[in-house]
């Protein structure tokens, strides 16, 4: 699992489909996610952190063009 996508497709096989409209809002839904599929023990601890660290990477990549969005 190496992308945002990667993420995406780990949660549809679980039958979750993220789409709120706003990528960085979907980024947050998916983490919402995969703590629940975690919790039920449903991913593993591998799994889990690795989807983590891309949610993470993509959501401060989301805040930062934002930021830079706003004062152009």
């Amino acid at each position: 699992m190496k992308t945002l996508y990667d993420v995406q497709q780990l949660l549809e096989k679980f039958g979750i489909v993220v789409y709120v409209g706003k990528r960085i809002w979907d980024i947050e839904v998916m983490a919402m996610e995969l703590d629940h599929l975690h919790e039920a023990r449903l991913v593993s601890d591998k799994q889990f952190i690795n989807a983590k660290l891309i949610l993470t990477k993509e959501h401060r990549y989301e805040e930062h063009r934002q930021n830079n969005n706003h004062r152009a």
